[in-house]
Formats: structure tokens, C-alpha cells, sequence
């Protein structure tokens, strides 16, 4: 039995369905990898600094790969340990003694760590706001359908989430990364993924195509 042919025309009205976008079919959502890169950064964030401080409470540091890179620790005997419910948090590392960390007031890297109280607490304000913000924006319509802005905005949120809770809990912020051959500032987990997010969302912008027009009605 022959097959059924068809003309030139069906065949390309096939082609320009299926190619066609179908604005009544939503796209692949991805606020799955945008709170899950978040959680993850934080959780690693916190587990990283804690286990650092804790570990090297005694010792102080740890070099890594001997003339260029160290775990550093450093403890401020000056600075009050709280009273109520965040001490057990504050002396974790301590095994409870009411010993704090040497933290950092300002911003990434240490810029603008000036005036310590006044710093921590600009600087923890606008964690906080740009939290909110990365996920009121992050999670809705077009922007949870890009792959690459998602895991950016995941990076970036776990690691302004990580270092508020610094903030709240020290005063500041915990850093123990040390790249001492370069005397590059001391740093933590969290930084590498503002910094590694901040990146792809550079990369993002000026590399991706922009997302496709929606077709317009027909009449």
C-alpha cells in the first residue's frame, strides 16, 4: 500500500508549529537550582567557619599548601561574649569558652570595615535587603527560566545569607582563607560564591541571547 505524500506546503506548516514558541506552555523552571545552590552555599558556608575555628582554636593556623596558602584563625579576648541566646552559638568553636573571633566590619575582602558597629550594621541591613530582593526577583516569571541566571543568583543569595548570620551572631564576619604569598585579604566561603556568582551573572549578561519574544496574538 503506497504511503500517503504530502506537499511542499503541509510539510513547512508542520516545521513552523513545532518551531513556533507556545505561549500557553510554560518554560522549565529552575527556582529548584536557585534554592538549592542557596542552601548549599550556606550550609557549607556556616560548616566551613565553624569547623575552621573550632579545629584551629589551639593552633591558630594550618598551612595548606606550605609558602602560599593557609587556614588562619584568630580570637579577640577583648570583645564580650553574649549573654543570652547566641552564646552557645558564639563559643561553639570555643568548646564554650566566652572567647570571640577576630571578625571582619565591612564588606568583602575587608573594604569599608571602618567604624566597626556603625559598618556591621549598614552592611547587614543591605544583606538582608538584597536577599529579599534575589528571591522576589529570582523566583518569578522569566528570570526562574534561565539556567545560568538561577545558579548565579543561588551563589550569590547562600553567600549573603552566610554572612549575615555573621553578622547577627558576631558582629562581623568570620574569614579564615589566607593566600599569604600574595598577602591577599583574609576571606571565606561565602566570598568565592559572591564572587563566583557575581562572574557568571557578568557572563550572563553579556553572553546570553535574550529570551525570545512572545508571538503576538492573532486576531
Amino acid at each position: 500500500m503506497p504511503g500517503r505524500s504530502y506537499t511542499i506546503e503541509q510539510v513547512r506548516a508542520v516545521d513552523d508549529y513545532v518551531r513556533s514558541p507556545r505561549p500557553d506552555m510554560p518554560g522549565r523552571s529552575y527556582r529548584w537550582l536557585l534554592l538549592g545552590l542557596a542552601a548549599f552555599a550556606l550550609v557549607a558556608d556556616l560548616g566551613s567557619k565553624y569547623y575552621a575555628f573550632r579545629e584551629l582554636y589551639h593552633r591558630g593556623e594550618h598551612d595548606l599548601v606550605p609558602g602560599w596558602f593557609k587556614f588562619i584563625a584568630q580570637y579577640d579576648p577583648t570583645i564580650p561574649v553574649s549573654d543570652g541566646g547566641l552564646r552557645e552559638l558564639q563559643t561553639w568553636s570555643t568548646n564554650g569558652e566566652p572567647v570571640m573571633p577576630r571578625v571582619n566590619h565591612g564588606a568583602l575582602f575587608g573594604m569599608g570595615g571602618a567604624g566597626r558597629g556603625v559598618a556591621n550594621g549598614v552592611f547587614a541591613a543591605v544583606s538582608l535587603l538584597a536577599a529579599v530582593a534575589i528571591l522576589v526577583w529570582g523566583l518569578r516569571g522569566q528570570p526562574s527560566r534561565e539556567r545560568w541566571l538561577s545558579t548565579a543568583l543561588g551563589l550569590i543569595l547562600g553567600g549573603t545569607l552566610g554572612n549575615f548570620y555573621d553578622r547577627v551572631v558576631f558582629g562581623g564576619v568570620r574569614d579564615f582563607l589566607y593566600f599569604y604569598w600574595i598577602e591577599w585579604p583574609v576571606f571565606n566561603f561565602a566570598d568565592c560564591c559572591l564572587v563566583v556568582g557575581a562572574g557568571l551573572l557578568l557572563v550572563q549578561a553579556v553572553f546570553a541571547p535574550p529570551p525570545p519574544a512572545a508571538a503576538a496574538p492573532t486576531a
